[in-house]
């Protein structure tokens, strides 16, 4: 593929889903988008899916694609994208996140491939301080 149609390199984005401890004191979890540049970050496009085998029946199943939008995200700023469910943490969960600053644009995919996201794997995610498991 020629150079020039592969777009500039999205560096210092990241997607993360993040576990918090809810009023009934179970642990919900949220997907946020976090701009780790120091410039800021216009014109938001996300979409989000989930793919792969059930491990349960085998079969192959798929969610819906959602699409989420976001006006600006500050430098160094979080953003919720949407809830996640645990029990989808066995699919491989993809973001493709497009977005621009000045006249540049940029987009980049994330995957969350299936099991990826466990206790194991948590880390205190940059500007949000809560545990969960990022993407750069």
């Amino acid at each position: 593929m020629r150079e020039e149609l592969l777009g500039p390199k999205v560096e210092n984005i990241g997607v993360a889903v993040v576990q918090h401890l809810n009023e009934l004191n179970e642990y919900e979890y949220n997907v946020y988008l976090l701009n780790l540049k120091e410039e800021i970050i216009e014109g938001i496009i996300i979409t989000s899916r989930g793919y792969g085998t059930d491990p349960k029946t085998g079969e192959k199943t798929k969610t819906s694609t959602l699409r989420h939008s976001l006006e600006v995200l500050l430098p160094n700023e979080a953003a919720k994208i949407e809830p996640i469910m645990k029990e989808v943490f066995g699919l491989a969960n993809e973001y493709w996140v497009s977005f621009w600053i000045e006249d540049q644009m940029y987009d980049k995919k994330f995957v969350f491939v299936p099991e990826s996201i466990t206790e194991e794997n948590m880390k205190v995610i940059p500007v949000l301080g809560d545990k969960g498991v990022m993407i750069i």
